[in-house]
């Protein structure tokens, strides 16, 4: 079984590590000082006190790969737009994608029944690069769940958690995605086949489209920004208008608004993703973390005030961030 990790950083570079310790014929694409050290020395992953090193074939270009059986993407959702020409190589008439992105996916109405079926998000998916590149009927859905992070180029280190749930847009335990979970469990890691795998999507993405923002623009950890009064009422409120959004398009909530906050706030001194990209000076994922949920408010009818607030503020700050770079950089004498 051939699989191509698209976007081999840390989560991806986890993931690419975990499998190529399986029968499958693994390769990653990545770029940069990461990938030359791929080349040179293998990729290595640290785990607990130990760590193994891997054999992956390393590459900055989908061509040298050709088509796939299966294709992880787990790269941040606004950069996927603009590499769908460099994906394409990857994918022949077999090829099974996974979509193994934050936020609200691209595909969120395929095979979903209902008024809204088929409806595409601009916010996710600009002139629908994504829709008609790939097509949805080859896109299987994936909520990640693990921690990780590169501490030097080739080098991953596991901090928490190891299951990617899959599900298919139309609900069903297809051979497709039973095939890839009896693969990710022989690689040790948890891959259940979900029946209803947007009610996952929103689990994750309540405290995405709350925390992040807000603590992009407070410099609050979890910890404190789900236990301050003011932060915590703040991503309250995000989180209710999420809901009244998610409930109109049949998803089911299993737990409350406030268990949610309080998991946040279990995690402790977190720092979020969008807070370290900021700090980073990398692009934040705005648009799929909290701007798809204001384009779906606008699509069901359903008021979202507090989202729409905190994401002008959002976008400011990555506005004026790169304003601020730009007019601080050194000028050559």
């Amino acid at each position: 079984m051939k699989i191509c990790i698209f976007g081999a950083g840390a989560i991806g570079g986890y993931l690419g590590a975990k499998l190529a310790q399986t029968d499958a014929e693994v390769s990653m694409i990545a770029r940069g000082p990461h990938l030359e050290a791929m080349q040179d020395n293998g990729l290595t992953l640290m785990e607990g006190d130990g760590y193994v090193n891997v054999d992956v074939i390393a590459s900055d270009t989908a061509s040298f790969l050709g088509p796939q059986d299966y294709v992880f993407i787990t790269l941040k959702a606004h950069s996927v737009p603009p590499v769908v020409d460099k994906i394409a190589p990857l994918i022949g008439p077999q090829t099974t994608i996974v979509s193994a992105v934050n936020g609200v996916p691209w595909w969120y109405f395929h095979d979903l029944e209902g008024p809204y079926e088929g409806t595409r998000l601009a916010s996710v998916d600009p002139g629908n690069a994504q829709w008609d590149a790939f097509t949805p009927e080859k896109t299987l859905g994936c909520v990640v769940y693990p921690a990780a992070e590169v501490v030097q180029p080739g080098v991953i280190r596991h901090i928490e958690g190891n299951r990617f749930s899959l599900g298919e847009p139309s609900g069903e335990k297809s051979e497709r995605a039973l095939t890839l979970s009896k693969l990710l469990t022989s690689a040790g890691l948890k891959a259940p086949v979900r029946p209803r795998i947007r009610d996952e999507i929103w689990i994750k993405l309540w405290g995405n489209l709350s925390f992040n923002p807000i603590s992009a623009l407070t410099h609050a950890t979890l910890e404190e920004l789900c236990t301050d009064p003011g932060t915590r009422a703040l991503a309250r409120n995000m989180m209710v208008e999420a809901q009244d959004i998610a409930e109109t398009l049949g998803v089911k909530f299993p737990i409350t608004v406030d268990k949610r906050i309080d998991g946040g706030a279990a995690v402790g001194p977190h720092r979020t993703s969008m807070w370290q990209d900021l700090d980073a000076g990398r692009p934040m994922e705005i648009e799929a973390l909290v701007g798809a949920i204001s384009e779906l408010g606008l699509l069901t009818g359903k008021p979202t005030p507090t989202i729409d607030a905190v994401l002008a503020l959002v976008r400011l700050r990555a506005k004026t961030f790169w304003t601020q770079h730009e007019t601080t950089k050194v000028q050559p004498t």
